[in-house]
């Protein structure tokens, strides 16, 4: 058989190194027309739910509404040559939204920057593989923050269904200028906001009752069911477009009873660096003020948007059996962000409901992409000028259609049932969303932490007293449980009656530090001074060569904790050294059979010293 090539076997991990970092070079050479057809319906499908709903979005950033269709189209090329996930689509969504609401100042000069640094940070996370820190953001966090996220996005949208002008965005102050303000409203606005969300909701409601296509019906069967999935779901376009065509009625009659969208720049955004300073009327902002003044939301924006992206491709992948790589997602959004900046995007990450859409029409691969973002760049192109006569009403009820589904009212009940401490970061997270976004998800990863890390420093420990003091930790121990663990031995072994040995179980300590050796030390000695020696028990190997390394003085172990019970009651000495000899000579207590080889312990003055290192053989008979 001929010895294989080095030169094949490098190409060959080349070429799998090239595609892992160019995921289309995976699927390209495999497209086929029947993929072809699918894509262009599944892309122009999302086109038409993408175009009204960037232009709402970016009413909920605080930015001119064209900057929602700027921040639509790059996420589409980029991820398919980049994304490893056939169904997901990138753009503004309504969380991403809020929070370039809430550190953006809304100013696009700032949505922009933030676009830029955001990618950088994702980017770097990707290429030193740190997608693993979004696994520390839990799903009470999320589900609180998505939750809040929703009655305010929704809540913001109220005064455009009214036609409210000059209510403020923080949440609070709006809710009591709404309700002040409430006979204000403005009846041609209500009217038409109502009547979208009626619609919305109900085409929304009919395309979830719809069945599966008819394959073997009639075509006039197969045309109407065609007709009506088409109705459901392009619904966000057919109700802006009804609504415009509505606005553009009134205006031909001379009167305009809504308030519009108004003028749009038209054309395509210019291709250039993001601004690293602005100018002021009271002077230019510099990099360093605008990275300060941004402050918290470098960390979260992109946290937020890997972790909303990551969340959904993962959501797909299961439920249409293939697999992506997060940390490749990681690069996709990196670079989506940093390349959208140079066409005036702000902040964009998956989509949900675009996604939903693209992989219930059927698509194939991230090709549809490109039909989604070709229809964006269309639409820049030729016609803002329709846009003008959309009114601000219609907006906002495609956003309340797209955010009320996000709220989760179950969870609170879930969590009562199966872990009430949950609820606290949960809580936390949902109240304080409602004063500062930024607030609510640093409070809840805090709370979060806190409650992660009590069980390190207070793990449980049993103790019982069978005419020795048995203490079995029921974990690791880590340096903030020691002393919780000295207080714990110290107290019962001085309240017993009786003075008796004390005997540490370890079975369940996996791992430990050189904090813990410290207070082990300790531990020994206070132990000593009161008459009372301490026994190890059912150590596991790597535990037991670090405390031989610490040599500790009268350090004892046996294999289990009757027979460190029959070692006491023979009335074994704290400094004799047979125990340990023993457990040497059976190979660390792990190989019965086992024999030792340059490694020699030493006996001097009760403590066991190892010059080289231990080695565990099997005996050969």
């Amino acid at each position: 058989m001929p010895a294989p090539d080095p030169q094949d076997a490098g190409r060959c991990c080349s070429r799998r190194t090239v595609q892992k970092r160019l995921p289309i070079l995976s699927w390209l050479p495999r497209y086929s027309l029947a993929w072809l057809q699918l894509d262009l319906i599944a892309g122009a499908t999302v086109g038409l739910t993408v175009v009204p709903q960037a232009l709402a979005y970016a009413e909920v950033a605080g930015l001119p509404v064209q900057y929602g269709l700027y921040s639509s189209f790059m996420g589409c090329f980029v991820y398919c040559f980049l994304g490893t996930a056939k169904d997901v689509t990138l753009g503004p969504t309504a969380i991403m939204s809020l929070l370039v609401s809430s550190y953006a100042f809304h100013d696009p000069v700032y949505a922009v920057l933030l676009a830029f640094l955001s990618g950088c940070i994702q980017l770097a996370m990707g290429l030193l593989r740190l997608g693993f820190l979004l696994d520390f953001i839990s799903c009470p966090v999320i589900k609180g923050f998505t939750s809040a996220a929703s009655i305010t996005i929704s809540f913001n949208q109220v005064k455009n269904i009214l036609g409210l002008q000059g209510i403020p965005r923080q949440f609070f102050l709006q809710v009591y200028q709404t309700l002040r303000r409430i006979g204000e409203t403005r009846a041609g606005d209500a009217i038409l906001g109502l009547v979208c969300l009626v619609a919305l909701t109900g085409l929304g409601a009919m395309k979830s009752r719809l069945p599966r296509a008819p394959s073997v019906e009639p075509l006039s069967t197969r045309v109407s069911y065609l007709i009506v999935w088409i109705s459901a779901t392009a619904r966000n376009a057919l109700v802006v477009l009804f609504a415009g065509l509505v606005a553009y009625s009134f205006q031909v009659m001379g009167s305009q009873p809504f308030t519009l969208t108004g003028k749009i720049p038209q054309g395509l955004p210019a291709f250039q660096l993001p601004l690293f300073s602005e100018v002021a009327p009271n002077g230019t902002v510099p990099f360093s003020r605008m990275v300060q003044d941004m402050g918290a939301g470098l960390a979260v924006v992109p946290l937020m948007g890997l972790l909303e992206t990551i969340a959904i491709a993962k959501a797909f992948a299961s439920q249409n059996d293939y697999r992506i790589d997060p940390n490749q997602e990681l690069l996709a959004m990196g670079i989506t962000n940093i390349l959208g900046s140079f066409v005036s995007s702000y902040p964009v990450t998956g989509s949900f409901g675009r996604t939903a859409v693209n992989a219930q029409t059927g698509v194939c691969t991230p090709a549809g992409g490109l039909v989604t973002g070709a229809l964006v760049l269309l639409s820049l192109a030729y016609l803002t000028s329709f846009f003008y006569y959309i009114p601000k009403a219609a907006l906002a009820a495609v956003i309340i259609c797209a955010v009320v589904p996000m709220f989760d009212a179950g969870i609170f009940r879930t969590l009562w049932r199966v872990k009430r401490l949950d609820l606290v970061p949960l809580s936390v997270t949902f109240l304080l969303c409602f004063w500062e976004v930024q607030y609510g998800i640093v409070a809840g990863v805090l709370v979060s932490g806190v409650l992660l890390l009590y069980p390190i420093a207070r793990p449980p420990i049993k103790v019982s007293d069978r005419g020795e003091l048995l203490v079995q930790p029921g974990s690791s121990l880590h340096f903030p449980a020691i002393e919780y663990l000295r207080d714990t031995v110290c107290r019962h072994a001085l309240a017993a009656s009786s003075p008796c040995s004390v005997i540490l179980d370890c079975r369940h300590i996996s791992s430990i530090d050189y904090t813990v050796v410290v207070g082990l030390a300790d531990l020994l000695q206070e132990l000593r001074k009161e008459g009372l020696s301490l026994a190890f028990c059912d150590l596991q190997e790597n535990v037991l060569q670090v405390l031989l390394s610490a040599d500790l003085e009268e350090f004892q172990h046996f294999t289990s904790w009757q027979e460190a019970a029959r070692q006491s009651g023979a009335g074994e000495q704290p400094g004799r050294a047979a125990p340990l000899r023993r457990e040497l000579a059976t190979g660390l207590g792990a190989h019965p059979a086992g024999r030792l080889r340059r490694g020699r312990v030493s006996l001097k003055q009760g403590r066991f010293r190892l010059p080289r290192r231990v080695e565990v053989l099997p005996c050969c008979g």
